[in-house]
């Protein structure tokens, strides 16, 4: 009886320990995840940030290099490039005041904007963290004005600025990695989590596109118009664009830019939403 109370004991014992591994484990997992939650300035939105910033940012200048590399930008005495640098860097300007503002320019530390036109016919543009903008002149003819240019890149650079990317890549980490590894994939991993940040920023269309959420398209939405109203440019603009935008295709495959930024009625309603926000910012610029 002795003996088998004794084993029964071991196995209880063993059994607790193994109970509060999990717990411990599970436990740990909550605090990473929490712990790594980013707050939005903006929309107060909390999202899963993984990857350190300044992680992302290395990443990025690695790969905006290789894009451009590989995809010759155009000269920069080419009359698109100057307008999307102008609208860029005013755009640019607004998102530092803004953040100053609230005193929370830390977040945009290692950022070093840089603004470049790349010559296809593709209906698209992106911002990769620290501010590394590619617009496609085949965006342009959609735009048609200034104004309109701002709203895409203002939506883009918000992308940037809320960590969409950073918060689409946590997620695909999570899945390729598990929280047990996490802390080290990137470098141990290198070539998957390279794929991971194309698929989260759409450099790699062979990959499989990391879809933004309704949740961070709204956001980018809201924070974009904003920009783009400090910055002078007039927000109302932004729903006759995705109006038309949300008319594109025909049936046939839709612009680059609507397979990851669906354009619906929607979400054109709640841009409307959005408008009070942006307007009480807005000053044209003489």
């Amino acid at each position: 009886m002795l003996t088998i109370f004794y084993i029964k004991s071991i196995k209880e014992s063993n059994g607790l320990k193994i109970v509060m591994k999990k717990n411990i484990l599970l436990a740990s997992a909550i605090i990473l995840l929490f712990n790594s939650c980013q707050k939005n300035a903006i929309t107060g939105r909390r999202s899963l940030d993984l990857v350190p910033e300044s992680e992302m940012i290395g990443m990025s200048l690695t790969e905006y290099d290789k894009f451009l590399t590989e995809h010759k930008p155009l000269p920069a005495a080419d009359v698109r490039v100057t307008l999307v640098q102008r609208v860029g860097v005013r755009i640019q300007k607004a998102v530092e005041k803004y953040y100053a503002d609230k005193g929370l320019s830390s977040q945009l530390a290692g950022f070093n904007w840089a603004f470049n036109v790349v010559d296809e016919d593709v209906v698209n543009a992106w911002c990769m963290p620290g501010g590394k903008v590619v617009v496609y002149t085949g965006l342009l003819p959609v735009t048609k004005d200034e104004p309109s240019l701002s709203i895409v890149m203002g939506h883009e650079i918000a992308h940037a600025i809320a960590r969409h990317g950073n918060e689409r890549m946590s997620q695909g980490m999570l899945v390729q990695f598990g929280g047990a590894v996490l802390s080290t994939a990137l470098q141990t991993k290198p070539q998957v989590t390279s794929q991971l940040f194309q698929q989260a920023y759409g450099l790699s269309t062979g990959l499989g596109m990391l879809k933004y959420g309704r949740s961070q398209e709204s956001e980018a939405d809201h924070m974009g118009l904003i920009f783009a109203a400090m910055a002078g440019y007039d927000p109302q603009v932004a729903v006759p664009f995705w109006e038309r935008m949300a008319t594109m295709g025909g049936g046939q495959k839709p612009p680059e830019i609507l397979s990851t930024h669906p354009s619906d009625e929607r979400r054109i309603q709640d841009i409307k939403g959005f408008m009070k926000d942006a307007l009480a910012v807005y000053k044209p610029q003489k």
